[in-house]
């Protein structure tokens, strides 16, 4: 027998129960109540919220109001700087993979357009609309975690094995490309700091950040021409990586001292070169053994979200503990990449997974953002660019023959010795950091800092055709 329906069911009396329909008038006027109901009671709490008076905001209110205004413009300016960084970084690379540079030059480059040294002195509406000063922080943010995640997978990438095969020559070809040209430094100082600096500026100060700035080699443009010439898995490579590495987490102790002595805080700079002792002991001699013990049988089908969530995790505590010591994020990435077994599956996961996002969109954001911060226009007058061209000179003498002499002693042949000091002495966007540092503190002036940006442009720029005549065919592009 067959179930009476809803519609079907009677009441006690035998009559159909009046029944409730969407669509009908009586549903349609039920609602249309219920909506002016609402209508009305909201005017009625309306009426009395009126007269009503509130505090008058907190000082901090106003910041955080203006930002939450501000928040779509950013977005939309965000947007547009990201896409304008992507295009003209990718076209300039390709222009500069022609005149036989490497891409990221071209990114570097096309920073430079992009601000105010060459869009904002033709088309300056055009250069305030793409990349306007308010956008600027938030393309920091970006900047630094492209840079950050970039380093992690060059650290993923280092053969440790290659590296402790000739740890005595890094450790040697290290030491003495940071000595030389920071002792070189030093020296020109004297120079410049009469023509240069101010009375404010104490010389020792002075002295130590032109060391500091000489010594700087560009560990994410080094690893970056290594990548776009295939040879950072080659020996060659490997101990160039692990030389720079060495070199910059040194040269970030010695800025440490540096800004201690500009601000009187010496000790400070002691405690963050004993932590960053410590760091680099916890992360080789425990991490990587635990790491190495837990990765053993992982293979990619067992790479779930939370181990992925777990490594990043681990590479965000990393940063966050290298930044917090005083040497900077990326060095803290770079670790945590160099302890994973390279030829792990789950390295080889993550560098497939990351690799074209990392260098197609977040890299080029952190090039462009700190090439957008350089006005050449400083410079100007024989004298200044007759200062500029020393600086210059002083720079690649100190670095190229600091890395040079070394590697031939200990043993590299004169062509991989040559290289080395060539790939040593690109100076790129680090060195940019240590000027902004350098600059923010009075140390050193806007004209001088603009001279130090193009002798870091200057060297880069200069590394991979030198490298080319030097390498021949060996580890060009395919």
């Amino acid at each position: 027998m067959k179930p009476p329906d809803d519609d079907a069911a009677c009441t006690e009396d035998g009559r159909s129960p009046p029944q409730l329909k969407l669509g009908t008038p009586y549903s349609a006027a039920t609602y249309i109540v219920l909506l002016i109901g609402a209508v009305e009671l909201f005017l009625v709490i309306d009426s009395w919220g009126r007269p009503l008076t509130a505090p008058r905001a907190a000082s901090h209110a106003g910041p955080a109001e203006s930002s939450a205004a501000g928040k779509p413009d950013a977005v939309v300016h965000v947007l547009i700087a990201l896409t304008a960084v992507v295009v003209v970084g990718r076209l300039l690379g390709a222009v500069f993979v022609r005149l036989g540079q490497p891409p990221v030059i071209g990114e570097v480059v096309g920073g430079i357009a992009l601000g105010p040294s060459l869009l904002g002195q033709v088309w300056p509406e055009a250069a305030a609309f793409v990349l306007p000063p308010s956008v600027a922080p938030h393309l920091a943010v970006i900047a630094q975690l492209g840079v950050i995640l970039y380093m992690f997978l060059v650290g993923l990438e280092l053969n440790l094995a290659v590296l402790r095969e000739r740890a005595n020559a890094t450790i040697a070809i290290s030491h003495c490309s940071i000595v030389a040209p920071f002792m070189m430094g030093a020296a020109l100082a004297v120079y410049l700091y009469p023509r240069f600096s101010s009375s404010d500026v104490p010389f020792t100060s002075f002295s130590l950040f032109m060391g500091v700035a000489m010594s700087i080699t560009a560990f994410p443009v080094l690893a970056r021409i290594l990548t776009d010439r295939k040879l950072q898995r080659t020996s060659l490579g490997v101990m160039a990586l692990a030389c720079a590495a060495t070199d910059d987490v040194t040269a970030w102790c010695l800025l440490a001292l540096a800004v201690g002595v500009a601000q009187a805080k010496v000790g400070g700079a002691l405690v963050v070169i004993a932590l960053t002792l410590a760091y680099l002991g916890l992360m080789f001699f425990v991490v990587r053994k635990l790491a190495g013990r837990f990765l053993a049988d992982m293979d990619e089908r067992r790479l779930t979200p939370n181990v992925v969530a777990a490594v990043f995790a681990a590479l965000l505590a990393s940063a966050l503990t290298t930044e917090w010591i005083g040497i900077h994020a990326i060095f803290g990435a770079f670790l945590l990449g160099a302890v994973i077994p390279h030829d792990s599956p789950i390295a080889q996961a993550f560098t497939k997974k990351l690799e074209d996002l990392v260098t197609v969109l977040l890299l080029p954001a952190f090039f462009a953002f700190t090439g957008m911060r350089t006005q050449i226009g400083l410079v100007s007058g024989m004298e200044q660019w007759l200062a500029c061209g020393l600086i210059l000179l002083v720079a690649t003498a100190g670095k190229f023959g600091g890395a040079l002499i070394p590697a031939r002693l200990t043993g590299l042949g004169w062509r991989d010795a040559t290289a080395l000091g060539l790939l040593m002495n690109t100076r790129g966007l680090m060195e940019l950091i240590v000027l902004n540092i350098g600059l923010d503190l009075n140390v050193i002036s806007p004209t001088l800092f603009a001279m130090m940006v193009l002798m870091a442009l200057a060297t880069t720029m200069a590394a991979s055709p030198l490298l080319s005549l030097v390498l021949g065919g060996e580890g060009a592009e395919g």
